[in-house]
Protein backbone atom coordinates (compact mmCIF):
# COMPACT_ATOMS: atom_id res chain seq x y z
CA UNK A 1 0.00 0.00 0.00
CA UNK A 2 1.26 3.49 -0.84
CA UNK A 3 1.91 5.93 1.36
CA UNK A 4 1.30 8.43 -0.43
CA UNK A 5 -2.85 9.89 -1.37
CA UNK A 6 -2.57 12.05 -4.45
CA UNK A 7 -5.61 14.44 -3.91
CA UNK A 8 -5.17 16.38 -7.87
CA UNK A 9 -3.25 16.12 -10.82
CA UNK A 10 -3.04 18.64 -13.40
CA UNK A 11 -0.77 18.06 -16.35
CA UNK A 12 2.17 15.90 -14.73
CA UNK A 13 2.24 18.02 -11.50
CA UNK A 14 0.21 16.15 -8.55
CA UNK A 15 -0.18 17.25 -5.12
CA UNK A 16 -1.11 14.72 -1.98
CA UNK A 17 -0.15 14.03 1.41
CA UNK A 18 2.72 11.57 2.76
CA UNK A 19 1.75 9.81 5.55
CA UNK A 20 5.13 9.50 8.59
CA UNK A 21 5.51 8.32 11.61
CA UNK A 22 5.63 11.51 12.60
CA UNK A 23 2.78 13.23 10.97
CA UNK A 24 2.08 14.03 7.48
CA UNK A 25 3.48 16.20 4.09
CA UNK A 26 1.67 17.98 2.04
CA UNK A 27 3.31 17.48 -1.13
CA UNK A 28 4.72 19.03 -3.22
CA UNK A 29 7.24 20.05 -0.83
CA UNK A 30 10.26 22.00 -0.01
CA UNK A 31 12.80 20.53 2.90
CA UNK A 32 14.79 23.08 4.99
CA UNK A 33 18.69 20.93 5.57
CA UNK A 34 19.10 20.76 8.90
CA UNK A 35 22.52 19.36 8.57
CA UNK A 36 23.31 19.01 12.03
CA UNK A 37 20.43 18.28 13.51
CA UNK A 38 19.88 22.33 13.32
CA UNK A 39 18.33 24.61 10.37
CA UNK A 40 20.95 27.20 10.83
CA UNK A 41 20.22 29.82 13.56
CA UNK A 42 16.53 28.96 14.05
CA UNK A 43 14.88 26.94 17.07
CA UNK A 44 12.26 24.57 15.91
CA UNK A 45 9.40 26.31 16.40
CA UNK A 46 9.84 29.36 14.06
CA UNK A 47 11.13 26.62 11.24
CA UNK A 48 7.38 25.20 11.57
CA UNK A 49 5.75 28.85 11.66
CA UNK A 50 7.72 29.03 8.71
CA UNK A 51 5.07 26.63 7.24
CA UNK A 52 7.21 23.71 7.16
CA UNK A 53 5.96 20.03 7.71
CA UNK A 54 9.46 17.93 7.32
CA UNK A 55 13.22 18.33 7.68
CA UNK A 56 15.92 16.94 5.97
CA UNK A 57 19.04 15.74 8.29
CA UNK A 58 22.61 14.01 7.20
CA UNK A 59 23.17 10.75 9.04
CA UNK A 60 26.38 10.80 7.86
CA UNK A 61 27.65 14.34 10.26
CA UNK A 62 25.72 13.29 12.87
CA UNK A 63 27.37 9.90 12.96
CA UNK A 64 30.51 12.08 13.06
CA UNK A 65 29.66 14.35 15.50
CA UNK A 66 27.85 13.59 17.83
CA UNK A 67 27.82 10.24 17.10
CA UNK A 68 24.75 7.86 16.21
CA UNK A 69 24.63 6.40 19.96
CA UNK A 70 24.97 9.73 21.42
CA UNK A 71 21.39 10.94 19.73
CA UNK A 72 19.88 7.05 20.06
CA UNK A 73 20.57 7.69 24.15
CA UNK A 74 19.04 10.68 24.04
CA UNK A 75 16.10 9.53 22.40
CA UNK A 76 16.47 9.96 18.61
CA UNK A 77 16.18 13.18 16.62
CA UNK A 78 13.33 14.23 17.21
CA UNK A 79 13.67 14.42 21.31
CA UNK A 80 16.92 15.67 20.76
CA UNK A 81 16.83 18.42 18.17
CA UNK A 82 13.42 19.14 19.62
CA UNK A 83 11.18 18.76 16.13
CA UNK A 84 8.35 16.66 16.31
CA UNK A 85 7.17 16.52 12.95
CA UNK A 86 8.57 14.15 9.82
CA UNK A 87 12.34 13.80 9.35
CA UNK A 88 14.77 12.61 6.13
CA UNK A 89 18.37 11.74 6.54
CA UNK A 90 20.48 11.66 3.94
CA UNK A 91 23.13 8.98 3.93
CA UNK A 92 26.17 10.27 3.25
CA UNK A 93 25.66 9.29 -0.50
CA UNK A 94 26.33 13.08 -1.27
CA UNK A 95 29.77 13.78 0.62
CA UNK A 96 30.85 10.91 -1.81
CA UNK A 97 31.01 13.84 -4.43
CA UNK A 98 30.90 17.17 -2.00
CA UNK A 99 33.61 15.40 0.18
CA UNK A 100 35.53 13.42 -2.41
CA UNK A 101 39.05 14.46 -1.10
CA UNK A 102 38.01 12.83 2.25
CA UNK A 103 36.08 9.83 0.95
CA UNK A 104 37.39 6.48 -0.78
CA UNK A 105 34.84 3.41 -2.07
CA UNK A 106 35.22 0.12 -2.60
CA UNK A 107 32.45 -2.52 -3.18
CA UNK A 108 31.04 -3.15 0.48
CA UNK A 109 30.83 0.37 0.98
CA UNK A 110 32.43 4.25 1.67
CA UNK A 111 35.11 5.02 3.99
CA UNK A 112 35.16 8.85 4.94
CA UNK A 113 37.76 11.13 6.75
CA UNK A 114 35.97 13.22 9.10
CA UNK A 115 37.19 16.93 8.69
CA UNK A 116 36.50 17.67 12.28
CA UNK A 117 39.14 15.71 13.66
CA UNK A 118 40.72 12.78 11.15
CA UNK A 119 38.95 9.52 12.17
CA UNK A 120 37.67 7.34 9.46
CA UNK A 121 33.83 6.37 9.23
CA UNK A 122 33.23 3.12 7.35
CA UNK A 123 29.81 2.84 6.22
CA UNK A 124 28.21 0.01 4.03
CA UNK A 125 24.67 -0.18 2.52
CA UNK A 126 23.31 -2.31 5.71
CA UNK A 127 24.81 0.47 7.91
CA UNK A 128 23.95 3.50 6.53
CA UNK A 129 19.73 1.81 7.25
CA UNK A 130 21.00 0.53 10.49
CA UNK A 131 22.44 4.49 11.41
CA UNK A 132 19.46 6.32 10.32
CA UNK A 133 17.23 4.38 11.77
CA UNK A 134 18.62 4.26 14.95
CA UNK A 135 18.91 8.13 14.61
CA UNK A 136 14.92 7.91 14.29
CA UNK A 137 14.36 9.18 10.71
CA UNK A 138 10.67 8.88 9.32
CA UNK A 139 12.14 8.57 5.88
CA UNK A 140 15.57 6.21 5.66
CA UNK A 141 17.41 6.79 1.83
CA UNK A 142 19.63 4.13 0.83
CA UNK A 143 23.67 4.75 0.63
CA UNK A 144 23.82 5.52 -3.05
CA UNK A 145 27.03 6.75 -5.08
CA UNK A 146 26.48 10.03 -7.41
CA UNK A 147 29.22 10.93 -9.55
CA UNK A 148 30.14 14.75 -10.52
CA UNK A 149 29.45 16.20 -13.53
CA UNK A 150 31.89 15.72 -15.95
CA UNK A 151 32.81 12.00 -15.28
CA UNK A 152 33.84 9.70 -17.54
CA UNK A 153 30.50 7.66 -18.67
CA UNK A 154 32.00 4.40 -17.99
CA UNK A 155 33.48 5.59 -14.65
CA UNK A 156 29.11 7.21 -14.03
CA UNK A 157 28.21 3.53 -15.29
CA UNK A 158 30.06 1.84 -12.60
CA UNK A 159 29.04 4.13 -10.32
CA UNK A 160 25.17 3.47 -10.94
CA UNK A 161 25.48 0.13 -10.91
CA UNK A 162 26.96 -0.17 -7.76
CA UNK A 163 24.08 1.79 -6.14
CA UNK A 164 21.99 -1.07 -7.92
CA UNK A 165 23.89 -3.11 -6.06
CA UNK A 166 23.57 -1.29 -2.58
CA UNK A 167 20.23 -0.53 -2.71
CA UNK A 168 19.08 -4.20 -2.59
CA UNK A 169 21.58 -5.06 0.26
CA UNK A 170 19.57 -1.50 1.92
CA UNK A 171 16.30 -2.89 0.81
CA UNK A 172 17.32 -6.68 2.42
CA UNK A 173 18.19 -4.65 5.77
CA UNK A 174 15.11 -2.02 5.94
CA UNK A 175 13.25 -2.72 9.40
CA UNK A 176 10.46 -1.00 8.63
CA UNK A 177 8.62 -0.51 11.98
CA UNK A 178 6.93 2.41 10.43
CA UNK A 179 9.80 3.62 9.02
CA UNK A 180 9.89 4.58 4.89
CA UNK A 181 12.85 3.57 3.08
CA UNK A 182 13.59 5.25 -0.35
CA UNK A 183 15.58 4.15 -3.06
CA UNK A 184 17.65 6.26 -5.23
CA UNK A 185 18.29 6.58 -8.97
CA UNK A 186 21.67 7.50 -10.50
CA UNK A 187 22.70 7.15 -14.43
CA UNK A 188 24.93 10.49 -14.48
CA UNK A 189 24.43 12.53 -17.46
CA UNK A 190 23.38 9.66 -19.89
CA UNK A 191 19.30 9.22 -20.58
CA UNK A 192 19.76 5.32 -21.08
CA UNK A 193 21.73 4.90 -18.14
CA UNK A 194 19.10 6.90 -16.27
CA UNK A 195 16.21 5.24 -17.70
CA UNK A 196 17.79 1.77 -16.42
CA UNK A 197 18.46 2.78 -13.02
CA UNK A 198 14.99 4.40 -13.03
CA UNK A 199 13.68 0.97 -14.04
CA UNK A 200 16.25 -1.12 -11.70
CA UNK A 201 15.19 0.62 -8.25
CA UNK A 202 12.23 0.58 -9.05
CA UNK A 203 12.09 -3.18 -9.13
CA UNK A 204 12.95 -3.35 -5.25
CA UNK A 205 9.50 -2.45 -4.50
CA UNK A 206 10.54 1.20 -2.04
CA UNK A 207 8.34 3.05 -0.22
CA UNK A 208 9.54 6.08 -1.96
CA UNK A 209 12.51 6.97 -4.84
CA UNK A 210 14.58 9.62 -5.31
CA UNK A 211 16.46 10.80 -8.01
CA UNK A 212 20.20 11.70 -7.33
CA UNK A 213 23.37 13.18 -8.89
CA UNK A 214 21.57 16.13 -10.19
CA UNK A 215 21.82 19.53 -9.16
CA UNK A 216 25.71 19.05 -8.96
CA UNK A 217 27.14 21.60 -11.61
CA UNK A 218 25.56 20.36 -14.88
CA UNK A 219 23.59 23.20 -17.44
CA UNK A 220 19.88 23.23 -16.05
CA UNK A 221 18.91 22.09 -19.46
CA UNK A 222 20.55 19.00 -19.16
CA UNK A 223 19.70 18.56 -15.80
CA UNK A 224 15.96 18.86 -16.76
CA UNK A 225 16.67 16.42 -19.82
CA UNK A 226 18.10 13.90 -17.17
CA UNK A 227 15.37 14.28 -15.22
CA UNK A 228 12.77 13.81 -17.71
CA UNK A 229 14.62 10.36 -18.21
CA UNK A 230 14.33 9.41 -14.65
CA UNK A 231 10.61 10.07 -13.54
CA UNK A 232 9.32 8.83 -17.36
CA UNK A 233 10.14 4.85 -15.55
CA UNK A 234 8.91 5.82 -11.77
CA UNK A 235 6.02 4.24 -10.51
CA UNK A 236 3.01 7.02 -10.38
CA UNK A 237 1.77 5.74 -6.66
CA UNK A 238 4.65 6.50 -4.86
CA UNK A 239 6.52 9.75 -3.32
CA UNK A 240 9.45 10.94 -5.91
CA UNK A 241 12.33 13.27 -4.60
CA UNK A 242 13.91 15.01 -6.65
CA UNK A 243 17.53 16.07 -4.32
CA UNK A 244 19.23 19.09 -3.69
CA UNK A 245 17.35 21.43 -5.65
CA UNK A 246 16.37 24.73 -4.12
CA UNK A 247 15.60 27.89 -6.55
CA UNK A 248 11.50 28.97 -7.54
CA UNK A 249 12.20 28.19 -11.21
CA UNK A 250 13.87 25.48 -11.15
CA UNK A 251 11.90 23.66 -8.13
CA UNK A 252 8.55 24.89 -10.14
CA UNK A 253 9.97 22.94 -13.40
CA UNK A 254 9.89 19.57 -11.31
CA UNK A 255 7.11 19.89 -9.95
CA UNK A 256 5.79 19.89 -13.48
CA UNK A 257 7.33 17.04 -14.05
CA UNK A 258 5.65 15.41 -11.00
CA UNK A 259 8.49 15.23 -8.38
CA UNK A 260 6.74 15.65 -4.84
CA UNK A 261 9.90 16.06 -2.64
CA UNK A 262 12.85 18.87 -2.69
CA UNK A 263 15.49 19.93 -0.32
CA UNK A 264 18.80 22.60 -0.54
CA UNK A 265 20.95 24.49 1.82
CA UNK A 266 20.45 27.71 -0.66
CA UNK A 267 17.34 29.12 1.98
CA UNK A 268 20.15 29.64 4.89
CA UNK A 269 23.61 30.35 2.93
CA UNK A 270 22.16 32.80 1.06
CA UNK A 271 20.70 34.24 4.41
CA UNK A 272 24.40 34.07 5.93
CA UNK A 273 25.46 35.98 3.02
CA UNK A 274 22.74 38.58 3.56
CA UNK A 275 20.90 37.22 0.79
CA UNK A 276 16.90 37.46 0.39
CA UNK A 277 14.73 35.35 -1.89
CA UNK A 278 11.95 37.22 -3.82
CA UNK A 279 9.73 36.89 -6.84
CA UNK A 280 12.26 39.06 -8.91
CA UNK A 281 15.08 37.04 -7.93
CA UNK A 282 17.76 37.34 -5.21
CA UNK A 283 18.27 40.54 -3.54
CA UNK A 284 21.88 41.51 -1.89
CA UNK A 285 20.66 43.38 1.12
CA UNK A 286 24.25 44.51 1.15
CA UNK A 287 23.79 46.58 -1.58
CA UNK A 288 24.30 50.37 -0.73
CA UNK A 289 20.78 50.97 -2.44
CA UNK A 290 19.07 49.47 0.72
CA UNK A 291 20.73 51.73 3.20
CA UNK A 292 17.96 54.09 3.47
CA UNK A 293 15.02 51.59 2.36
CA UNK A 294 12.55 51.48 4.96
CA UNK A 295 10.34 48.37 3.07
CA UNK A 296 10.31 45.18 4.26
CA UNK A 297 12.28 42.30 1.82
CA UNK A 298 8.71 41.44 0.25
CA UNK A 299 5.58 43.66 1.46
CA UNK A 300 3.57 40.35 0.25
CA UNK A 301 4.91 37.95 2.81
CA UNK A 302 3.59 37.13 6.10
CA UNK A 303 6.94 35.95 7.65
CA UNK A 304 7.74 37.55 10.71
CA UNK A 305 10.93 39.35 9.33
CA UNK A 306 8.68 41.12 6.69
CA UNK A 307 5.95 42.13 9.00
CA UNK A 308 8.37 43.94 11.59
CA UNK A 309 11.52 44.77 10.02
CA UNK A 310 13.02 47.07 6.91
CA UNK A 311 15.99 46.35 4.41
CA UNK A 312 17.83 49.33 5.79
CA UNK A 313 17.29 47.47 9.10
CA UNK A 314 18.66 43.92 7.62
CA UNK A 315 21.75 45.55 6.12
CA UNK A 316 22.58 47.47 9.16
CA UNK A 317 22.45 44.15 10.92
CA UNK A 318 25.18 42.52 8.94
CA UNK A 319 27.10 45.55 8.28
CA UNK A 320 27.54 45.75 12.07
CA UNK A 321 28.16 41.42 11.86
CA UNK A 322 25.06 41.16 14.26
CA UNK A 323 23.65 37.33 13.89
CA UNK A 324 20.18 38.59 13.99
CA UNK A 325 20.41 39.61 10.58
CA UNK A 326 21.00 35.88 10.13
CA UNK A 327 18.06 34.67 11.93
CA UNK A 328 15.64 37.27 10.41
CA UNK A 329 16.49 36.61 6.93
CA UNK A 330 16.72 32.79 7.45
CA UNK A 331 12.98 33.27 8.54
CA UNK A 332 12.14 35.03 5.07
CA UNK A 333 13.83 32.71 2.85
CA UNK A 334 12.45 29.48 4.15
CA UNK A 335 8.96 30.68 4.11
CA UNK A 336 9.63 31.98 0.65
CA UNK A 337 10.21 28.86 -0.82
CA UNK A 338 7.13 27.57 1.37
CA UNK A 339 5.16 29.62 0.17
CA UNK A 340 6.16 28.98 -3.52
CA UNK A 341 5.31 24.95 -2.73
CA UNK A 342 1.89 26.16 -1.15
CA UNK A 343 1.12 28.40 -4.48
CA UNK A 344 1.86 25.17 -6.10
CA UNK A 345 -0.46 23.48 -4.71
CA UNK A 346 -3.41 25.63 -4.69
CA UNK A 347 -2.44 25.73 -8.34
CA UNK A 348 -2.82 21.97 -8.96
CA UNK A 349 -6.04 21.51 -7.30
CA UNK A 350 -7.61 24.47 -9.27
CA UNK A 351 -6.03 23.41 -12.28
CA UNK A 352 -4.12 26.23 -12.88
CA UNK A 353 -0.62 25.32 -12.59
CA UNK A 354 0.67 26.23 -15.89
CA UNK A 355 -0.83 29.59 -14.67
CA UNK A 356 0.20 30.03 -11.94
CA UNK A 357 4.11 28.69 -13.26
CA UNK A 358 3.95 31.26 -16.01
CA UNK A 359 3.30 34.23 -13.48
CA UNK A 360 5.77 33.06 -10.86
CA UNK A 361 7.95 33.23 -14.61
CA UNK A 362 6.85 36.26 -15.55
CA UNK A 363 7.75 37.92 -12.35
CA UNK A 364 11.01 36.74 -11.95
CA UNK A 365 12.32 38.11 -15.84
CA UNK A 366 10.52 41.95 -14.12
CA UNK A 367 12.37 44.28 -11.68
CA UNK A 368 10.87 44.52 -8.61
CA UNK A 369 7.94 47.30 -8.16
CA UNK A 370 8.55 50.46 -6.75
CA UNK A 371 7.59 51.02 -2.94
CA UNK A 372 5.78 53.88 -2.28
CA UNK A 373 7.71 55.33 0.96
CA UNK A 374 10.90 52.91 0.29
CA UNK A 375 13.86 54.90 -0.51
CA UNK A 376 16.60 53.72 -3.00
CA UNK A 377 13.67 51.10 -4.48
Amino acid sequence: MSVLRIDARDGMARTGVLHTVHGDIRTPAFMPVATHASVKALDPDEVRQCGTDILLCNAYHLALRPGVDHVERAGGMHRFMGWDGPILTDSGGYQLVSLRGFAGIDEDGATFVSPYDGGRLFVTPEAAVDNQFRLGADIIMCLDHPVAFGTAADTALEATERTHRWAAHCRAAHPGQGRLLFGIAQGGFDIEARQKSAQAITKLDFDGIAVGGLAVGEPVDIMAEMAKASIAELPADRPRYFMGLGTDLELLTMVSLGFDMFDCVVPTRLARNATALTPWGRMPLRNARHRLDDTPVDPDCPCSTCKRFSRAYLRHLFAAGEILGHRLLTIHNITHLNRLMDGARTAITAGTFLEYRKQVVAQAKNREPVQAGGAGC
